[in-house]
């Protein structure tokens, strides 16, 4: 029967069996039928974790950035803090946590700037928040035994620059930094943030 619901899915599931599992990761080999009508088959990577990315903002505009070796592009990346927040962890929570780690920064103040991003839509069903983090204490990092960090602390217009000049290509990274001038025009931004902003943006 023709569905006219244009929101309505179009596939059919007929069997799922997982392929591979690591605490990172799961692969799942879906038999299917298509939007056709037609047998098929779908490959679909599931996340273990909610991805986190946050741009710490300091009161003279500079952020930072963290740059390590990324595995599977066999290349440098240079990044806002991320990283991935079990499932039934308060996301918020686990960015904190995150950005601690990875910066040695503790934020008095955060808040989402994109509260639901889908990273790889056709392959994955992963999913991130971004968030901006002000108000900032400086610590000790303490990261992970897989991350091999850089940081560098620089202006919010050079880290701008980078990401529309393709120096930054990581997809969390891109998405928050330039999310970050709309946050100049929004009525409801912070004026302690708003003020940093103008600093680091100009």
């Amino acid at each position: 029967m023709r569905n006219d619901d244009p929101d309505a899915n179009p596939w059919r599931t007929l069997t799922r069996r997982p392929v591979y599992e690591n605490p990172w990761i799961r692969v799942d080999h879906h038999e299917v039928l298509k939007p056709s009508g037609d047998p098929g088959i779908y490959g679909l990577v599931h996340f273990q974790n909610h991805a986190v990315g946050v741009v710490p903002v300091a009161a003279d505009g500079t952020t930072w950035l963290v740059g390590q070796y990324r595995y599977p592009l066999n290349r440098y990346s240079w990044e806002i803090p991320e990283g991935g927040v079990p499932a039934g962890e308060d996301p918020t929570t686990g960015a904190r946590r995150e950005l601690r780690e990875e910066t040695g920064l503790t934020a008095a103040c955060m808040i989402p700037i994109i509260p639901r991003v889908a990273l790889s839509n056709s392959v994955s069903d992963e999913e991130g928040t971004l968030y901006v983090a002000w108000d900032l204490t400086e610590g000790e990092a303490e990261p992970d035994d897989t991350e091999q960090l850089r940081l560098r602390r620089l202006p919010l217009r050079t880290a701008l620059d980078m990401a529309l000049s393709g120096e930054i290509t990581d997809s969390l990274s891109l998405l928050a930094l330039l999310r970050l001038p709309l946050l100049l025009k929004g009525a409801d931004t912070p004026a302690d943030l708003r003020a940093a902003l103008v600093k680091g943006l100009g």
